[in-house]
């Protein structure tokens, strides 16, 4: 199978280690992944603060670069759920305005197709044991666009729990917001840094040496959040501890 990784501004900018291990671990299951280059901004960032028209061009582009593979595959719920939930919302806004379906006919094709990397395991790859091996303490916290927007339910859980020495244990008050948000996190800073420390404060009574999520976005903030307090936790991205083997370990 032929798929197209999408790796998402952050991880580009500041996290190409999540995007290797994702080529890493795909490549060990069989999957020849593409790194289109043309690849920019899905227009999140755009959309969510208001600036929807600005991120129509963005949108095109998308699937223009992506729309000629069989899947596309991306370590981020965030934008993920640009893709999937937000692109149809773009067209059917175009059609109400009175410009007709253009827009909707050029993102239709990379909406189904554009799958958030534990549910490309899971449900298109049909694997929960990935080979992996990780032997640390983790808790998982799904963040709000993969528990809400995409429904990852338990998909990341049991990619966890089939990885060899890992030791995986639930986070109190797990399906709350950790308080990023993109430009919430700056618009009300003040609210979303209590939210990450209530989020770092549940992750520290596990007594767990990692927390995982599947969102660096995320991981970011509560990272950020976990250093200012000295916890010695370490915010780590999924693809990172799946991707990880006795042969080759991960930190």
């Amino acid at each position: 199978m032929r798929v197209a990784l999408f790796l998402t501004c952050v991880n580009d900018t500041l996290y190409p280690d999540t995007g290797r291990a994702v080529v890493k671990l795909l490549t060990r299951l069989g999957v020849e992944v593409d790194f289109p280059m043309a690849q920019t901004c899905c227009g999140q960032a755009h959309y969510n603060t208001g600036y929807r028209h600005e991120a129509e061009p963005l949108a095109r582009h998308f699937s223009d670069v992506f729309g000629e593979y069989e899947a596309i595959v991306t370590p981020s719920g965030s934008c993920g759920a640009m893709v999937r939930e937000l692109y149809p919302r773009m067209g059917e806004r175009a059609r109400a305005e009175g410009r007709g379906d253009a827009l909707a006919a050029t993102l239709a094709p990379v909406v189904p197709k554009t799958y958030e990397l534990t549910e490309f395991l899971v449900d298109v790859l049909g694997v929960t044991d990935v080979g992996a091996y990780y032997p640390h303490k983790v808790t998982y916290h799904p963040t709000c666009h993969g528990l809400r927007g995409l429904g990852l339910g338990e998909r990341p859980r049991r990619l966890l729990k089939a990885v060899k020495g890992l030791e995986l244990v639930e986070l109190p008050g797990a399906e709350e917001c950790c308080g990023f948000g993109g430009t919430f996190a700056l618009k009300n800073s003040d609210v979303s840094a209590a939210m990450g420390a209530d989020k770092v404060h549940n992750a520290e009574s596990t007594g767990a040496e990692v927390l995982c999520a599947a969102d660096n976005s995320c991981l970011m903030h509560i990272g950020g959040t976990m250093a200012r307090l000295r916890t010695g936790m370490r915010p780590v991205h999924i693809a990172e501890i799946l991707a990880s083997t006795e042969e080759e370990p991960a930190a």
